[in-house]
């Protein structure tokens, strides 16, 4: 657990990444112990099957292993984990559900946890590639981001908060969605989808 803290806490997300891209078995063990968990309960959500679970979550990690050099650092770890456990996981229903039956209680399962789940994750990661790309603003933009998008204050409230001109604020404005444009549209994520997800910040 020590390890575990010293690690994360010094080197975060990108640490973490940067050691699995250089084969650090002891950086893959702390990305094991802080996702296992969460990967078996998304699967157990859409299989209720200890064992295939546990078989899902281990391929999940030795895939990410496998491709531990073609990982990006400006990519979070959890959607990319998510994506391949989801993938098998529908690989999983299929094969399993040869039954009628059974197939029918599979996709049960399926369809009654995906939208919560689905929910639930797409925020969650749209909430870590937000926090990511609003890192890498200027201090002045990040200021002025968080009070418009996160505080809800007008363009004029924050010019008068921060002592400048409403044009100077609009402009950080503008450059800081150009920004985060940009960052979500390398993570893949479409700049609509980045509307919303400020709008219901």
């Amino acid at each position: 657990m020590g390890e575990f803290n010293m690690i994360t806490g010094v080197h975060g997300e990108v640490g973490l990444i940067e050691g699995l891209r250089n084969s650090e078995e002891p950086v893959f063990a702390v990305v094991f112990e802080k996702y296992k968990s969460k990967l078996y309960s998304f699967v157990w959500r859409f299989l209720k099957d200890s064992v295939l679970c546990e078989e899902i979550v281990q391929e999940t990690l030795i895939i990410l292993w496998t491709n531990r050099l073609n990982l990006d650092v400006s990519y979070p770890l959890g959607p990319y984990l998510y994506t391949i456990a989801r993938r098998l996981t529908l690989n999983a229903l299929r094969n399993a559900a040869t039954a009628g039956q059974a197939r029918e209680k599979l996709w049960l399962n399926l369809n009654e946890a995906h939208n919560e789940t689905e929910e639930a994750i797409l925020l969650a990661d749209l909430q870590e590639l937000t926090e990511q790309a609003v890192a890498k603003l200027s201090s002045q933009q990040q200021l002025i981001f968080k009070l418009s998008r996160y505080e809800g204050l007008s363009h004029e409230e924050i010019a008068e908060k921060l002592q400048l001109s409403k044009h100077t604020v609009n402009n950080h404005l503008v450059e800081a969605l150009k920004n985060l444009r940009k960052h979500f549209k390398h993570s893949g994520v479409s700049y609509s989808i980045l509307l919303a997800w400020l709008m219901i910040k």
